[in-house]
């Protein structure tokens, strides 16, 4: 248990670590710190022959971050071992159980005030993750550690961007909540979330 809470203290606050690895203990959970991955922040996978609960959470993320997604797949396991698959993954049962997980987290006191009032808001009415709620996510981004990239919102209109994969685009002007980028080398347009990171590029690139 110890250890457990060594290990968990790394990646999280460390006084929600002894939390956590009770949890994990409690629901005999294998829990993973993972290597980072561009799909998701974590992921939650239910009992199958015989293997047990299996959570996993990218290890690139901030303390906050790391804890906030922890809670998220956590509840999905309370919400499996409650329903089994007769439930909606994201839906009123899981919410419940999100909320209710996360209070002893805000009754402590642990996030600075404005992620505690991003998520307060957020646990209103939480979506299948973080990600999508741009008051939670820009909230929790702004504890990263500074990198040479930069959220998509933030640029002028007509930069000249990359992403990850080294692709080019342009960006253009916000659809409703996307932003209209170009493909530079095919003219193909995409959909860009605000909250992309991408890396500027010098003029004439």
């Amino acid at each position: 248990m110890t250890d457990k809470v060594e290990v968990l203290a790394r990646y999280m606050p460390p006084s929600a670590a002894p939390i956590i690895a009770r949890w994990i203990d409690y629901f005999q959970c294998e829990f993973k710190i993972s290597k980072t991955r561009t799909t998701k922040l974590g992921d939650y996978r239910h009992p199958f022959k015989e293997a047990g609960h299996k959570i996993s959470v990218n290890n690139n993320l901030n303390a906050y971050a790391f804890l906030v997604t922890t809670v998220h797949e956590f509840a999905h396991l309370v919400t499996w071992n409650d329903h089994k698959n007769k439930v909606k993954p994201h839906g009123l049962e899981w919410k419940r159980n999100y909320q209710k997980m996360m209070s002893p987290f805000l009754e402590s006191k642990l996030f600075p005030q404005d992620i505690e009032h991003a998520i307060t808001n957020y646990l209103q009415n939480p979506a299948a993750s973080s990600c999508t709620d741009l008051n939670l996510s820009r909230a929790l981004r702004a504890y990263d550690k500074p990198h040479k990239y930069v959220r998509l919102e933030e640029i002028p209109q007509d930069t000249v961007f990359s992403i990850k994969d080294g692709r080019k685009f342009k960006k253009g002007p916000r659809l409703r909540k996307r932003f209209r980028c170009v493909l530079l080398s095919n003219g193909h347009v995409y959909l860009f979330n605000p909250l992309a990171e991408v890396e500027v590029l010098p003029e004439g690139t």
